[in-house]
């Protein structure tokens, strides 16, 4: 004696298709989550930062930096920032472009602009930080 089955909510094509979920959603979900409450939790940091040096002149501003602390916060604030700003994008392009070839150049795009953003912001801060 069986019991009773569970009740299937995929759609008439996808029952014909045998396609499920492609379980990666809640990945990408978090993802966005986590680098929000990075962001959020830096970005207070960011702004007093910003606040103290105002007025600082170029050697202050460059001694701050340099400062171990304050080159890893801003190292995770660029990796999270630019992170983040790629799953938002990508979540657009995917939302807003159905012509397949538009949205594959466009992910591309994002993703590079993303990384080179990433990379050019890690190397100014490695720069202040160790040369300073």
């Amino acid at each position: 004696m069986s019991g009773p089955s569970a009740p299937d909510f995929r759609t008439p094509v996808g029952r014909a298709r045998g396609l499920g979920s492609a379980k990666s959603g809640t990945a990408h979900f978090w993802w966005q989550r986590v680098t929000a409450v990075f962001l959020a939790l830096l970005a207070p940091w960011i702004l007093g930062m910003l606040i103290a040096l105002v007025g600082a002149d170029h050697a202050q501003v460059q001694a701050a930096l340099a400062k171990p602390a304050n080159a890893i916060a801003l190292a995770l604030f660029a990796i999270s920032l630019f992170w983040h700003a790629r799953l938002g994008l990508q979540v657009v392009v995917e939302d807003y472009f159905h012509h397949r070839p538009t949205e594959i150049f466009l992910q591309l795009l994002i993703t590079f602009a993303c990384a080179l953003g990433a990379l050019a912001s890690l190397y100014a801060i490695g720069r202040i930080a160790l040369l300073a």
